[in-house]
């Protein structure tokens, strides 16, 4: 390159950085790592804060990995600090066969909403089992993470035998008036953790949504759908030859119409009945699935006769206009098992007593019942 006389030189952009960054041999580039080392949680405070090489820090990494402690009861550190903990209390009445879930508070619940809170409610489902039948929730909180219920909600006819094979689901959700709600965090509790009449206390961390489990399919096919649960009192009375058949309350009824109620009324029958004249009916109760109805009615039959004869209870959902649904029902005779049998025994082993017991509606109807 030539250089005219009074001109200065120049020199290139690739030589003039080659010149100002790399006076010297070429030296590797440190990693921004290097520079801002991350130290897992439960690292102890005598690693020392400046490490020279990436080899020394993992090295001081792994001689400390052993100092690690595992996070509390098992749970994920980072779903129980993102969803939250619920405080709550269980106790099984065994005397009144209910369930009194107490649902207390929770604490640093995962926002939901553009401003940062939610708008938690709590739900209650009792698996296996219709959803919608045994469906129970508390009020809504509005801008809150560390929301105070103070509630108690109650399952009612609730056997032993539910206590040792239906868990207890309580989920956390957030509400939405223009779109759907959103699920926070769940937890689930066996129910034969609880001692009857014992009350239990619970503070767990919530959970994502679990997957229902097989068990828990092949416990609730649809031929033995729970659709509810209703009070039955029996007593057969000497005086008059007959059998007093009460029909007390039912609980927890399966949601029929398009506003999330049924209008209950129940049916029962004395089979077989060959004049068609065991037929009685209550009245009608608008809009609820906790229905109580408090009647009674009477069959004129001999004490003898009773072991031939099968109780045929059916509840139905009343219409205008249109023919009425069938929600659920249940047998009691001496064709009969489980609880419903034994209630039918107690009734002819106990002559002018009245015994009164909660029994499972299902959706199979009852003989061949037409409404």
């Amino acid at each position: 390159m030539t250089q005219r006389k009074g001109e200065k030189p120049t020199i290139s952009i690739q030589e003039h950085m080659a010149i100002d960054v790399c006076p010297g041999p070429i030296q590797p580039i440190k990693q921004i790592s290097d520079y801002f080392p991350r130290y897992p949680r439960g690292l102890p405070p005598t690693v020392p804060h400046q490490v020279g090489h990436a080899g020394s820090l993992r090295s001081a990494l792994s001689a400390s990995s052993a100092a690690t402690t595992p996070d509390v009861e098992g749970y994920d550190s980072d779903d129980s600090t993102t969803l939250g903990t619920l405080e709550f209390s269980l106790l099984y009445d065994q005397e009144n066969n209910a369930l009194h879930c107490t649902i207390n508070k929770a604490k640093g619940l995962k926002p939901m909403d553009h401003n940062g809170l939610s708008d938690p409610y709590v739900k209650l489902h009792l698996l296996p089992g219709a959803s919608k039948a045994n469906k129970l929730r508390t009020k809504t909180l509005h801008n809150t993470l560390n929301p105070v219920w103070s509630e108690t909600l109650t399952y009612y006819g609730i056997t032993d035998e539910d206590m040792v094979r239906k868990t207890l689901r309580i989920s956390v959700c957030d509400e939405d008036k223009f779109r759907h709600n959103e699920f926070i965090g769940e937890t689930r509790i066996p129910l034969k953790k609880l001692k009857p009449n014992q009350i239990k206390n619970f503070n767990n961390c919530l959970e994502k949504q679990l997957p229902v489990s097989p068990l828990c399919l092949k416990q609730s096919d649809r031929s033995l759908e729970e659709r509810g649960r209703i009070m039955i009192s029996l007593k057969y009375n000497t005086q008059k030859s007959c059998l007093v058949v009460g029909i007390i309350r039912c609980a927890h009824l399966a949601a029929m119409d398009a506003n999330g109620f049924s209008d209950p009324y129940v049916k029962t029958y004395l089979k077989p009945d060959e004049n068609k004249k065991s037929k009685h009916k209550t009245a009608v109760k608008k809009k609820t699935l906790n229905p109580e109805f408090n009647e009674e009615f009477c069959y004129d039959i001999k004490y003898a006769d009773l072991t031939k004869k099968t109780l045929e209870v059916t509840v139905w959902d009343y219409d205008i206009g249109k023919s009425n649904d069938f929600i659920g029902g249940v047998s009691l005779g001496i064709n009969a098992n489980g609880e419903r049998l034994k209630h039918w025994f107690d009734c002819l082993k106990n002559k002018d007593k009245k015994i009164e017991r909660w029994h499972t509606l299902t959706n199979e109807l009852p003989g061949s019942l037409n409404d």
